[in-house]
């Protein structure tokens, strides 16, 4: 999954925590890269009981990281996860890293 906001993905990660943020934007979850982390207008969606940005989506419920709060996603939100969705629908050169990746992988010359 792309940067919502520059469509950079990520690389194989290193030992340890991911320098990549997690958060929720129109209902779905979306990952921040660090360049863009320290843009401060990351329009992501906020907890209606803390105000944090701290939250995940997962089957059909967002959870705040901060106090805990549960709540169900809304079904009728519009899709807004990327900041221009036409601009990263196709992933340029994805295809051929994963043939890359899987011959790597696989052993194939």
């Amino acid at each position: 999954m792309p940067c919502y906001r520059c469509g950079a993905r990520q690389t194989d990660p290193v030992r340890g925590a991911s320098p990549w943020k997690r958060g929720v934007r129109g209902e779905t979850q979306v990952l921040i890269c660090p360049d863009c982390q320290r843009a401060r207008d990351l329009d992501l969606d906020a907890c209606p009981s803390c105000g944090s940005t701290s939250l995940i989506r997962r089957l059909g419920e967002v959870e705040c990281r901060s106090c805990g709060s549960v709540r169900q996603a809304r079904p009728d939100e519009p899709n807004v996860a990327s900041a221009n969705p036409a601009k990263f629908t196709s992933a340029p050169g994805l295809p051929a890293e994963v043939a890359a990746a899987l011959d790597r992988v696989l052993g194939r010359s």
